[in-house]
């Protein structure tokens, strides 16, 4: 999902929070709360990188 109302932040969808919906990073990191109507369905294009994102992350040890 594409949050637009953060720069168009990749995030994967987590849960419904009250009015809002929870998205959390692909390479891992804290969740945020985005409302629906500023939420998108990524393209492939961004789908793709943030798939690249987490593979850098994990080859680097990071936590996801």
């Amino acid at each position: 999902m594409v949050d637009t109302s953060r720069g168009d932040r990749v995030g994967e969808f987590r849960r419904v929070a009250g009015p809002y919906w929870s998205l959390r990073p692909a390479c891992g990191g804290p969740e945020w709360e985005a409302e629906p109507e500023s939420v998108r369905r990524a393209t492939r294009t961004e789908r793709l990188h943030a798939e690249i994102e987490r593979w850098n992350a994990r080859s680097r040890g990071e936590l996801l």
